[in-house]
């Protein structure tokens, strides 16, 4: 069971962590795909703190990581093809929004679902980088 799950993981935290961990407990082999600089950009109009070279190996040292790719598009129906995945992972604050309602549809025609994990209260890389900003 081929698992997939992407993100920028910029300031990598715990939040980051559960997500990988509650995904790889749940596949066999688990790929993660690491936010391009410029799709970072193109997306949030900022760019990562941490270059796309530099987070691409933190999340590449992670042990419940099999392999990292970069992820340049949003075009995840794709990235499944190419990539023979069964299963993509998403945090739970993804459910029912209109982006994720309509790649539940394009995987289900995959052959491949999608599994909601709980979301790590009170932690990501917005709120990092505004107490830094403070």
């Amino acid at each position: 069971k081929i698992g997939y799950t992407t993100g920028v993981f910029d300031l990598f935290h715990i939040g980051h962590l559960n997500i990988l961990k509650r995904a790889k407990a749940q596949c066999d082999y688990l790929i993660v795909g690491v936010t391009s600089d410029e799709l970072c950009y193109s997306r949030k109009k900022k760019y990562p703190v941490i270059c796309e070279m530099d987070r691409m190996e933190i999340v590449r040292s992670i042990r419940f990581v099999d392999k990292v790719v970069p992820q340049a598009t949003m075009n995840k129906a794709q990235a499944v093809k190419d990539l023979g995945v069964d299963v993509v992972f998403v945090g739970s604050d993804w459910k029912g929004t209109e982006a994720w309602n309509q790649y539940e549809h394009e995987f289900a025609e995959l052959g491949c679902k999608v599994v909601y994990l709980d979301h790590t209260d009170g932690i990501s890389s917005s709120i990092i980088r505004d107490k830094l900003n403070k």
